[in-house]
């Protein structure tokens, strides 16, 4: 009979038998032009039957190893099996199982505009959940898409196959996509893909680019997800009116979710618990947002999630994805956002993961000059590309709109937009005007900005950004990057090497402080206080500081009085907020035992009143951005180490003067040229006993004399205590 020809022929069970079949709708399930009228691979399996919805079973001939078929001589010509719902009773050594055969199910892939347009591709790609209609039967499963254009044959593999790449290839489609509906499979299955490179090489199995939860070594699995299983409950916070950024009071704090803290046995808390102890801390301690260095899925915990493989997957150390949402969930119901580490930049080499997916250089330039970043030691994204420009958008969309995620802190920028990043002058190639810019890369973050804005109003884009490119936190219509802000790279080197000066010769280095200001207003930044400046021998924040351990103490009360005060929005790493000496350590949680010493406990009391202040007073962060919120007082008296400075509201309508003493000797007296007429009250003292200060004598209100100091016209008289920042808020005469 024909039929067995078009399935028996040695070609095609060859095919079958070495997994290298690109196309099995052509040969199995029902068929429409031929004498078989089924034809069922299932290797291993001892006999295989038809079952109708009826009822009826009939039993399948078994002309070759694996090769199950319903021919035509059965005598049910009139039996169409290709648009009747069938399912297959399958007989192994272990027992019977029945199941609905996958290749009865054409076309149900994605359409070509919804993977065209990122903020759809997520819902499409991957291992999909879906209920699909046949012949008035509704089916459950999974569907599979994968993109492996230079692949010869994709299967997809798992616990439901026996991780058998015979048993499931998929059906090359358009566009080098691959797919299959897998009846019967539900959230929690476990998969892989099979690929073999365009000459037949087997690859290393492969993760779902894809994936949206994912296993740890050593299986690495990508697991099937249910996207809309989880009930939230932050709803009255998703739907808050759409705000100004700028003008907020944004205070971050960067957490590890592996070593904030650990559980009575020293192992990682889990989403769950890291909420339920987190949030309320953040809220206690005054802070707006928290800010998770990266979270998506990372083989090597030491990279501290900076070498991301699955790229739509949270990290399964700390639970499921229905766990991570529980943690935003809480969160926002407690006013606190949640900003994500976002490592668009590049991508590790684990076999596992991205590279040499398909047995090309799918998602890097091959060329090591573009393509291999030789200080991470890992590939870099090929950003002209546009499959690759897609899955990146779609990510950044994926984990706003999925995890209902209020920022992205867009990590490595500067690695991005410079062709000759770390680079020496022979390791890189010059873009078209012989430049040093990557314009791809450049068109790629504008992407992401727009769509994440156009879609999420709400939302912060920041970028991680080390160098002078002009315009990363400008509009994109104004020829920007299109970034919300930019961290404050200078700001933090700079002040940093101020305050490590024995205090006894800042004044030889007064302009290193004064400095930051002259472009303090070029982008809208945030003054950030990182993880980057606690590891590598660096020291704690605390422990930069000189001087006794009181005087170390002292210096960093004041350098976080200075930096509350100043312009920008703020960022401060865990354990930084109550003194932390020693470096971070991701294997171990703080020292929290800290607390119970007063030098601590004082600076941590510190913090929490400097956000506090800094919240409730609109003059120190309505301005953040723009110069009109920031006057100097007292800005070229090095001999002493002082600074002063007022920072204004939207309207000029409320002032706080900020006054610091950056030596340990107390100035007594010390007059401060002010412009307006009017009271000042103290409204924070870095010095105070509360703050473990010296408690050096101050007085609580200050009156404005009508005795000039330089171009003011009036002036203060204030005592400013050792090693101390203060704020004055003015009060206008009636």
């Amino acid at each position: 009979m024909s039929g067995t020809n078009h399935l028996l022929s040695k070609t095609r069970y060859h095919q079958l038998e070495c997994a290298e079949l690109s196309d099995p709708f052509s040969i199995l399930g029902p068929q429409f032009d031929n004498d078989d009228l089924l034809n069922v691979w299932m290797p291993g399996a001892i006999n295989v039957s038809l079952v109708l919805d009826d009822g009826q079973t009939i039993a399948l001939s078994q002309p070759h190893h694996g090769a199950f078929v319903l021919s035509s001589s059965h005598a049910l010509k009139d039996l169409d099996l290709t648009a009747r719902y069938y399912e297959l009773a399958i007989e192994w050594q272990s027992g019977v199982q029945q199941i609905a055969d996958p290749y009865q199910f054409h076309n149900i892939y994605p359409s070509k505009a919804a993977l065209l347009e990122p903020s759809s591709q997520y819902k499409e790609m991957g291992a999909q959940l879906l209920t699909v209609s046949r012949d008035g039967k509704e089916v459950t499963g999974v569907r599979f898409v994968v993109y492996a254009p230079n692949a010869s044959t994709v299967s997809v593999i798992g616990d439901f196959n026996s991780w058998d790449g015979r048993r499931h290839p998929l059906q090359r489609m358009d566009d080098g996509l691959w797919g299959l509906f897998v009846p019967s499979l539900s959230e929690g299955e476990r998969y892989k893909f099979e690929l073999k490179d365009s000459t037949g090489n087997l690859l290393p199995n492969k993760a779902d680019p894809w994936g949206y939860d994912s296993e740890q070594y050593p299986s690495f699995a990508s697991k099937v997800y249910n996207q809309q299983g989880y009930q939230w409950k932050d709803s009255a916070w998703c739907q808050r009116e759409v705000t100004e950024k700028h003008t907020e009071a944004l205070s971050f704090y960067e957490l590890h979710a592996g070593s904030w803290r650990r559980d009575h046995n020293g192992d990682f808390l889990n989403y769950r618990q890291l909420a339920d102890q987190l949030v309320p801390y953040l809220v206690e301690m005054g802070y707006t947002h928290v800010e998770l260095m990266p979270i998506s899925e990372h083989p090597f915990y030491g990279s501290w999630g900076y070498q991301t493989i699955g790229m739509f997957s949270p990290t399964s150390r700390y639970g499921s994805p229905d766990d991570f949402k529980y943690f935003v969930d809480q969160c926002h119901q407690a006013g606190v956002g949640v900003v994500l580490d976002w490592v668009p930049a590049h991508f590790p080499s684990d076999e596992h993961g991205l590279a040499n997916f398909d047995g090309t250089a799918l998602f890097n330039d091959p060329d090591p000059r573009r393509g291999w970043h030789q200080d991470w030691k890992s590939y870099i994204y090929d950003y002209g590309r546009e499959h690759v420009r897609r899955f990146l958008v779609a990510n950044a969309l994926y984990w706003l709109d999925n995890f209902h995620i209020d920022g992205l802190r867009v990590d490595a920028v500067a690695s991005m937009l410079y062709l000759d990043y770390s680079r020496e002058h022979d390791q890189w190639i010059p873009n078209r005007d012989g430049g040093n810019h990557n314009y791809d890369a450049i068109d790629l973050l504008k992407w992401v900005n727009l769509e994440a804005y156009r879609h999420y109003p709400n939302v912060m884009t920041i970028a991680e950004e080390s160098t002078a490119f002009d315009g990363v936190s400008r509009p994109v219509d104004l020829n920007g990057l299109g970034f919300g802000f930019k961290w404050n790279m200078g700001w933090m080197h700079d002040s940093l090497a101020y305050f490590q000066e024995e205090s006894v010769h800042r004044k030889w280095h007064h302009d290193t402080i004064t400095f930051p200001l002259v472009y303090a207003f070029s982008e809208n930044y945030v003054l950030s206080l990182s993880h980057d400046e606690v590891v590598y021998g660096k020291g704690a924040i605390a422990n930069k500081m000189p001087g006794d351990e009181w005087q170390q103490m002292a210096n960093a009360r004041a350098y976080y009085g200075y930096m509350y005060g100043m312009p920008g929005k703020k960022l401060n790493f865990m354990g930084a907020e109550f003194g932390q000496k020693t470096e971070w350590n991701h294997d171990a949680e703080l020292d929290w035992s800290l607390l119970e010493q007063p030098q601590y406990q004082g600076m941590q009391n510190l913090t929490r009143d400097l956000n506090q202040v800094y919240r409730q007073y609109p003059a120190l962060h309505q301005l953040d951005c723009s110069d009109r919120g920031f006057e100097w007082r007292v800005e070229l008296d090095r001999e002493n180490s002082i600074l002063a400075w007022e920072r204004l509201s939207e309207q000029g309508e409320q002032r706080v003067l900020v006054a610091a003493n950056l030596t340990p000797d107390p100035k007594v007296a010390y007059r401060i040229g002010v412009p307006l007429a009017g009271r000042y009250e103290l409204i924070l003292n870095s010095d105070a006993e509360y703050y473990n200060g010296s408690q050096y004598p101050v007085t609580s209100d200050a009156v404005a004399e009508a005795i000039a100091v330089g171009e003011s016209p009036f002036s203060i008289v204030v005592n400013l205590p050792p090693l101390s920042t203060q704020y004055w808020l003015f009060h206008a005469d009636k």
